[in-house]
């Protein structure tokens, strides 16, 4: 079955609604140059999820530089994803449109800009997204205490783009 959405980068005229589906979907949210930075400097990995015409969510990622290869793995890790926001529409939940946009991103970060691996911060509450993050190999490597603003703790997740198919 064709999925009832598609996938496109962003432009500066979906702003509107991709800030509208941020404030409806999130707690957290950013001001309109947050958005456009973003845009501005990754527009590969700023991706939307549109339905006949409206936005049904969103991706917005930064690629972050690693260490500088020293010869030994730990330090080794070059480029770096960072999933910073996704957002879907609570009406177009559980259609694969979450799925879809980071699959996307992910494809963007190492092809497009040669990231290694790709990291995100998720509310512990969020069990439908923390199992969406797994469903695509996303491993939990720590739980930061206090992490977000209402002081809610949150899981850093991690997933090495060499293994990704």
């Amino acid at each position: 079955m064709e999925p009832r959405f598609t996938l496109r980068r962003f432009k500066p005229e979906d702003l509107d609604q991709v800030v509208y589906t941020n404030q409806a979907s999130l707690p957290e949210n950013y001001s309109d140059g947050f958005f456009m930075d973003l845009y501005e400097r990754f527009p590969e990995t700023f991706i939307v999820a549109e339905r006949d015409g409206t936005i049904a969510g969103y991706i917005m990622c930064r690629i972050e530089g690693g260490f500088p290869s020293l010869g030994f793995r730990p330090f080794n890790t070059g480029k770096k994803g960072h999933i910073i926001s996704i957002a879907v529409l609570p009406e177009h939940r559980r259609k694969g449109v979450g799925r879809a946009l980071v699959n996307e991103a992910l494809r963007a970060m190492s092809d497009r800009y040669g990231a290694k691996s790709c990291y995100l911060e998720v509310r512990t509450s969020n069990r439908s997204a923390i199992d969406l993050y797994r469903k695509e190999g996303f491993q939990i490597e720590r739980t930061v205490r206090g992490y977000y603003s209402d002081g809610e703790d949150a899981h850093i997740m991690s997933l090495s783009l060499d293994l990704k198919g």
